[in-house]
């Protein structure tokens, strides 16, 4: 039985230790120069790095690590010890506050979109004092922030910090003309994580899982998730087994997981954490992917966390829940027991309505990857058009406004469920919309588009800066303004009414919402190379760089990250089909072949018709003659497109010649599974991968 009040953040360097271990002069200066983002002195910092230090000892650290962000979509580490030599030939344990608050790293080998040259090296990792550092694998993990010598961003968390501090001097500028006054408005996220669970000795038979997280051929099973019975249903012992380690394992980190279950498809599982201050949240995100994967092998278990591991089935999503809130922790989007009557919820509410409107293509963008291609617009996920659900009652209220009109609240009803037998509840006056992409769900929004493997930065800078700007805009009018509650109202309706048209309350997957959003003017951007060449054109330059998020030459060189990211996974991809198609497939059909073969000579020696062994034979001799000549021209356009060096070019390459003939590759391959026998089929199917568990 464990304490978990006792176990949690135990592996932190929290507030709590730092209050302990520091002296009151120290800890108070400490918490004074964070709050109000000024750097610390030498004396400070080496009295803080003296105290972590000794913490970090006493739970087995002997090395230190900058942790930080790259553009790779994981994080990094470099380790060094805390040893120093001293003159007798012995050594202590030290560390300074300046390797505390600044390393070094090859800023050339990381991903820099040509910000870089290979001979331009020096890179610099700088201590974020708002994220509480940790130990992991007996090292002293320190969060930081990943520049470029010249101070260009090479990381994802600098954005964030950067989005966050936006939006929060805006929101108070909004509040205190509302004569609201607040230190701080803080964003906080807490993003809900899908994630496949595998046996891990399958998952070492299948190159395609082994090379690209997902698998690249596979037959549907008989059984599916059609009979919804997955999804929370009860938890397998060996998969409970798992998430009681995940759950030890991530309290110790001071990450607040609450919920798990069975996700929809087979071998589908989410795990969703209480919400927290935004960069920290980003922080634990990535930090729990990375102990789901290594708490998943300790039960010889494969993780995955690819957006569409297995085709026929739902693919995997993170939830991202966005709220605002003030530093006495006032949810400001909680709409409150009358709505229409509270202006700063409303004033938010249409600023949060305005951004998403006006910067549909950045939300958009922030979650394009070849992975999410595969997940977004399918019956389980999001469309690609961004739209927002706002649910009955808050559209009452705001049509209400943009009209006029007085608001009549709907009556709230009592659920009766038994007659008695169990007890009344009552009935919440608006529903959900599971296929919203940006729905508002009581006291926040949650943004459904990203993918589960996506570090939750990029989609979370974009929602903070497009809801930024419209923030300013309004601040400066109520500033501006002798009668603030008539501006106010007036800001209300007539923003609503210019961006009403990103509203929609019905189903996101219907055809007929397809040309709707078209009537409307929403953007329908099905794949990563439309959406990413979008992100340095002229609005989203003048948004991103008036904020201060990016300069122009940041936002090109991520675009080209990112292209190039999209080419490398799909040629990554078409590699490993062509390999597994000529080196396993294609061997083993012919394995099968010539054992039908044997059978119609043997038969036809006796006189005996082989009717079944001729049909068969000719059904695989063509699929087997189409999947060769596929894997041909596949070969081909890969080795074409490839030598192509332009992103952008090579990118719609990618998109318009090597997806669609994998795809078709796919199809014969995916019918020869169903027609070969088992003991000869070289690798795992799904009904293996995912009933095995």
């Amino acid at each position: 039985m464990i304490n978990v009040p006792e176990l949690f953040s135990s592996y932190v360097f929290n507030d709590g230790e730092m209050r302990k271990r520091l002296s009151e002069e120290d800890y108070l200066s400490f918490k004074k120069t964070v709050s109000a983002g000024l750097p610390l002195d030498k004396e400070l910092a080496s009295a803080v790095a003296d105290a972590m230090k000794n913490w970090a000892i006493e739970k087995g650290a002997t090395h230190f690590t900058h942790w930080f962000q790259p553009m790779t979509g994981i994080t990094a580490e470099k380790h060094d010890s805390f040893i120093s030599p001293v003159s007798d030939g012995k050594v202590i344990m030290n560390f300074s506050g300046k390797e505390l608050i600044k390393g070094e790293g090859d800023a050339s080998s990381f991903p820099n979109g040509g910000l870089r040259s290979t001979f331009e090296a020096r890179g610099y990792t700088v201590w974020d004092p708002t994220s509480f550092a940790f130990v992991k694998d007996g090292a002293l993990c320190i969060p930081t922030a990943f520049c470029a010598y010249s101070g260009q961003v090479l990381d994802k968390k600098t954005p964030l910090l950067r989005s966050s501090k936006v939006i929060s001097q805006q929101a108070k500028r909004l509040l205190a003309a509302l004569g609201k006054h607040t230190d701080s408005v803080t964003v906080t996220v807490g993003p809900e994580q899908e994630y496949f669970l595998i046996d891990k000795d399958m998952y070492l038979k299948r190159k395609d899982l082994i090379f690209t997280g997902r698998t690249l051929f596979g037959a549907n099973p008989p059984k599916g998730q059609e009979m919804d019975d997955h999804y929370y249903g009860n938890i397998r012992p060996r998969v409970l087994a798992f998430m009681e380690d995940l759950d030890k394992e991530l309290w110790k980190f001071g990450i607040l997981a609450k919920t798990r279950h069975n996700e929809v498809a087979p071998a589908q599982h989410e795990l969703a954490p209480i919400y927290t201050v935004i960069n920290v949240a980003a922080d634990q995100n990535q930090l729990t992917m990375e102990m789901m994967k290594k708490i998943a092998e300790q039960h010889n278990l494969i993780c995955l966390l690819n957006e569409k591991p297995f085709a026929g089935v739902n693919g995997s999503g993170k939830h991202d829940n966005w709220s605002l809130s003030t530093s006495d922790g006032e949810n400001l989007l909680n709409p409150g027991k009358n709505p229409q009557d509270n202006l700063p919820f409303l004033l938010i509410l249409t600023a949060v309505i305005a951004g998403v409107d006006r910067h549909q293509d950045l939300l958009r963008l922030s979650v394009a990857s070849a992975g999410n291609d595969h997940r977004l617009g399918a019956s389980e996920a999001p469309p690609a058009i961004v739209s927002m659900y706002l649910g009955d009652e808050l559209m009452a209220v705001m049509e209400a406004i943009s009209t006029d009109t007085q608001y009549v609240r709907a009556k709230s009803k009592k659920m009766n469920m038994a007659d008695g037998l169990i007890p009344e509840f009552k009935k919440d006056t608006t529903d959900r919309n599971r296929t919203s992409p940006f729905a508002f769900t009581g006291n926040k929004f949650e943004f459904r588009m990203p993918g589960s493997e996506f570090n939750i930065s990029c989609p979370n800078v974009m929602i903070n800066t497009a809801v930024a700007e419209a923030l300013d805009e309004f601040a400066t009018a109520l500033e501006n303004s002798e009668d603030k509650e008539k501006t106010a109202k007036e800001l209300i309706k007539n923003t609503y009414n210019a961006h009403k048209r990103i509203i929609f309350n019905g189903n996101g997957y219907s055809e007929e919402w397809k040309e709707e959003a078209k009537k409307r003017g929403l953007l329908n951007i099905d794949n990563t190379p439309e959406a990413l060449l979008r992100y340095p054109d002229k609005k989203n330059v003048e948004l991103l760089g008036k904020y201060g998020i990016f300069t122009e030459e940041e936002i090109h060189a991520r675009m080209e990250i990112l292209l190039e990211n999209y080419c490398k996974t799909l040629n990554i991809e078409a590699r490993t089909m062509i390999e597994m198609t000529n080196k396993e497939i294609l061997p083993s059909c012919m394995e099968y072949m010539r054992m039908l073969s044997d059978e119609i000579s043997k038969k036809a020696s006796i006189c005996i018709p082989a009717l079944t062994e001729t049909d068969l034979l000719k059904k695989i001799s063509v699929l087997v003659d189409k999947a060769y000549d596929t894997v041909k021209i596949l070969e081909l356009a890969t080795d074409r497109v490839g030598a192509n060096k332009n992103a952008h070019t090579a990118s719609v390459n990618y998109r318009t010649a090597i997806f669609p003939t994998m795809n078709e590759l796919r199809k014969y391959c995916d019918e020869l599974e169903k027609i070969v026998g088992k003991k000869y089929w070289p690798f795992p199917t799904y009904s293996d991968l995912l009933f095995s568990v």
